[in-house]
């Protein structure tokens, strides 16, 4: 039994441990001038409009675009199981919200953070950009600047979306083994 206690107790203190960076980085923004923001892409509903996670996340991109710290927004997203191309939806709420078209870049290949990452440095590349603000929910923050990170990309800074959920608890304790899974890759 003092075995199964102190698994359990180890587990929990290395659980706690690894929270406590995902809460730090994604809940601290590093917001500064960059030559392009990513948003990263979520859940679109069957009728077509935006999931709340997803919306904040394209809000937050606004705001900051408005305050002019970058002109540029990659939109990366893949087609999900509700039949809609992300990026394509991201893209037209950006536009109905008043952001010009040629502002915007889709990246619809874009179906997980890693590709994302990889189309996003691609496109960096093509355009001579060198460097990023990246924008998602605060769990995800953490991971996706180490995706970046891993792809050379130095001059990284980040925002998070400002929506929460009961979700979130599970979103951050899926981040614990992604984020290594990232590390390692």
């Amino acid at each position: 039994m003092k075995i199964v206690k102190k698994t359990v107790l180890i587990t929990l203190i290395l659980i706690i441990l690894n929270i406590i960076p995902i809460l730090y980085v994604g809940l601290n923004d590093d917001v500064k001038i960059s030559d392009v923001a990513l948003v990263l892409g979520n859940k679109v509903n069957r009728d077509g409009s935006l999931s709340d996670r997803l919306k904040s996340r394209l809000d937050k991109s606004i705001e900051l675009y408005k305050a002019e710290y970058y002109n540029k927004i990659i939109v990366s997203g893949g087609l999900g199981k509700e039949g809609h191309d992300e990026a394509v939806v991201m893209k037209d709420y950006l536009l109905k919200q008043g952001i010009a078209s040629n502002d915007i870049i889709v990246d619809s290949k874009g179906t997980n953070t890693y590709l994302s990452s990889l189309n996003t440095d691609s496109i960096m590349t093509t355009n001579n950009w060198s460097s990023v603000l990246v924008i998602s929910n605060f769990y995800h923050i953490r991971r996706s600047k180490l995706a970046l990170s891993n792809r050379g990309i130095e001059h990284l800074y980040s925002a998070h979306a400002d929506y929460y959920e009961l979700r979130d608890i599970y979103s951050i304790l899926r981040e614990i083994p992604a984020w290594y899974f990232y590390l390692w890759k």
